[in-house]
């Protein structure tokens, strides 16, 4: 069905679609090419939300040569009116007489109307070409286009023995500079960096995406300006976090999730940058309702949601099957029997009750072991 021409010029449109990763959200990374046979006439890339789509970018390159070409697209061109036009009527204005797209739309507004609308105009369509890298590219789009929910990444980082933390609380640090610097890039891809707020009284982070610890192969291609600051959103039901916590002054939106609306929110967000919200959710055994907290976050456009806590909260991600993806870093080190566990699941009599997960990657990060790990068997 589809030639080794076919395979090369998808395989450049998924490579365009790449350099959106760390700025299109809520949007999915798209890339474009236009070919007349093995001749590349037009290509581009969806960067930022607002801004126009790779196939646009790939027109306006083409130009007049865009006529009965064939048109290489990651993802099902839109046929509905949003912030931009429809690019499936572009590519039909420009002439083009084919479209190979890697993956159905699974937004509903689109679900195959763009492919539809091609056809009636008497453009020549294919799909499939490549779907799993295409769908491999925007796992956060696709998983809140289905089920209204981002896809969460449960970060975790444990000494060989699987501690998080002495006896004491001192965890810093736990793994090498190498990892830290990777954790960065899982931020700067994520639209949000969820905590507690245990974590935020006890540690009085940032959770922020810092520049200068970005490994190279970010910072040659994007500049600091481009790259979104994700937003943190902080489980606080019993209001504790206050102004004097560093996280509520930086750059970027912070959002504090509780049961009840709290008074003091509007002096906690009287600074110049007017960042400070407040999401109130279900309460569920006198605690956030997690399930309702992931619901609310999807209606608020989070595709990815990368989270760094505490055992407690971790566990109760796990427990409620929200998790799916584990990323965990192990480092080299043996903290003792006495030390904070990675996880604090609900208890367990059999092992059938045990969580399985499917290792997706495993690699050396530096001096540390990062893997990348499925949970089997989610609902949510």
């Amino acid at each position: 069905m589809f030639s080794p021409l076919d395979h090369q010029h998808m395989a450049r449109a998924l490579q365009l679609a790449k350099r959106g990763e760390f700025t299109t959200a809520p949007n999915p990374n798209v890339g474009c090419v236009i070919a007349h046979g093995n001749q590349i006439v037009g290509e581009g890339a969806h960067l930022k939300s607002g801004e126009p789509h790779a196939e646009v970018h790939a027109l306006a390159m083409a130009k007049e040569q865009a006529k009965g070409a064939t048109a290489y697209v990651t993802l099902e061109p839109c046929s509905h009116y949003g912030r931009t036009p429809p690019c499936a009527n572009a590519l039909i204005k420009a002439g083009v007489s084919r479209v190979v797209a890697a993956m159905v739309d699974p937004n509903p507004k689109v679900a195959g109307r763009g492919l539809s609308m091609l056809e009636e105009a008497g453009v020549t369509v294919e799909s499939g070409l490549m779907q799993a890298q295409a769908e491999a590219l925007n796992v956060g789009f696709i998983k809140r286009m289905k089920t209204d929910r981002p896809f969460v990444q449960l970060k975790m980082a444990a000494s060989l023995d699987g501690q998080t933390a002495l006896e004491n609380g001192e965890s810093q640090w736990i793994t090498g500079s190498a990892a830290r610097a990777d954790v960065q890039r899982f931020r700067a891809k994520s639209a949000a960096i969820l905590s507690a707020s245990g974590t935020v009284l006890a540690d009085n982070p940032s959770l922020n995406v810092r520049w200068s610890q970005l490994p190279e192969s970010v910072k040659v291609n994007y500049s600091e300006e481009e790259l979104r600051i994700p937003t943190r959103v902080i489980i606080d039901s019993q209001n504790r976090v206050t102004s004097d916590y560093q996280l509520l002054s930086l750059a970027g939106k912070t959002i504090l999730v509780g049961t009840q609306a709290r008074d003091d929110i509007e002096s906690l967000g009287d600074s110049s940058l007017k960042n400070v919200t407040q999401l109130v959710v279900a309460e569920k055994d006198g605690r956030v309702d997690l399930v309702s907290l992931m619901d609310q976050l999807g209606e608020l456009g989070i595709n990815n949601l990368w989270i760094e806590a505490g055992a407690e909260l971790s566990g109760a991600l796990f427990d409620a099957q929200l998790v799916d993806q584990v990323i965990l870093y192990i480092a080299p080190k043996l903290m003792g029997s006495t030390g904070r566990g990675v996880l604090d699941l609900a208890a367990m009599h059999s092992m059938t009750e045990v969580p399985e997960l499917k290792i997706d990657d495993l690699r050396q990060i530096g001096d540390d072991i990062r893997i990348i790990a499925t949970p089997q068997g989610n609902e949510h």
